[in-house]
């Protein structure tokens, strides 16, 4: 099985050494610095103290057949780096795990019926360098749109996979990502100590609700006290990469993320208001300042 991984950063490179070790035949699609780093030295994933090694080919524009390509980059980056996929009729199954919910149009309007709604989640990832990457969270949970070709190959690698209603894939996560990235973004504090704050934890519940009520107003089955138990549950210490690059004066998904959710309330008639005030804040505390 040949695996293209659109995006080899925190997300796509600890899923490519997992897939490598697995015995898959993996290519990193890149910019040419990172695909030329990781040519040169491959990836090298550090989880519960261990190193985990792979070797694997790294290019800078897709244009064999694969039978699964992982689109794996962030939400501003996704329109440029489907630049670097040559033709979408040699790609089997495209399953994208994108933050948000509104790349799916995106992906289908390029590749068709050959995309599978993806997500990740319960995981945290962080990238130190072109080729080493850190796990913090055991391993994720997959979940996809559909069995089949993706599923098997995600499972062989030793991944959690689960197969939802397409809308519940794209929601589930959402609806509690959306709130903590704005209120990490904001605050630089991770969420066991937004938990514990009780004005925090308040703006927080707030938030998640109206999320699932957008969620619910588009098909999504999903609950507050479901995910609180998710999020009640998680190490103290996770935070997310919309506070990460906030910090490093990076470009956020903020706007994939949560303002994904409240165009999408906007859309159905659903009030956010405590979305919305994160979102203005969050956004705000990110925008660069004159000198």
């Amino acid at each position: 099985m040949t695996v293209a991984v659109l995006g080899p950063g925190a997300v796509g490179g600890a899923l490519a050494v997992h897939l490598v070790r697995a015995g898959s035949s993996v290519v990193a699609v890149a910019r040419p610095a990172t695909a030329a780093a990781i040519s040169r030295h491959g990836l090298t994933l550090e989880l519960r103290g261990s190193e985990l090694q792979a070797r694997l080919e790294a290019t800078v524009r897709l244009e064999e057949g694969v039978e699964l390509l992982l689109v794996t980059v962030k939400a501003p980056a996704l329109q440029p780096a489907l630049s670097l996929v040559a033709q979408s009729h040699k790609v089997r199954t495209v399953v994208p795990l994108l933050n948000g919910i509104e790349h799916l149009e995106i992906l289908r309007a390029r590749f068709g019926a050959h995309v599978v709604a993806g997500s990740i989640g319960r995981f945290e990832a962080y990238r130190i360098s072109p080729t080493r990457i850190i796990q913090t969270t055991p391993s994720p949970v997959v979940s996809l749109g559909a069995d089949g070709e993706a599923a098997d190959i995600l499972r062989g690698a030793g991944l959690d996979v689960r197969i939802d209603d397409e809308r519940r894939v794209l929601w589930d996560k959402v609806v509690r990502l959306a709130p903590l990235a704005a209120a990490t973004a904001i605050t630089q504090r991770p969420l066991g100590e937004l938990r514990d704050d009780p004005e925090w934890r308040a703006t927080l519940e707030a938030a998640v609700e109206e999320a699932c009520a957008v969620a619910a107003a588009d098909g999504a089955s999903v609950t507050p006290e479901a995910q609180w138990e998710i999020l009640d549950t998680m190490p103290a210490s996770v935070t997310t990469s919309a506070a990460r690059d906030a910090a490093a004066g990076r470009p956020t998904e903020l706007d994939a993320i949560v303002g994904g959710v409240v165009r999408a309330a906007k859309g159905l008639g659903v009030q956010t208001p405590t979305l919305e005030r994160l979102l203005d804040e969050a956004e705000d505390r990110c925008r660069p300042r004159s000198r």
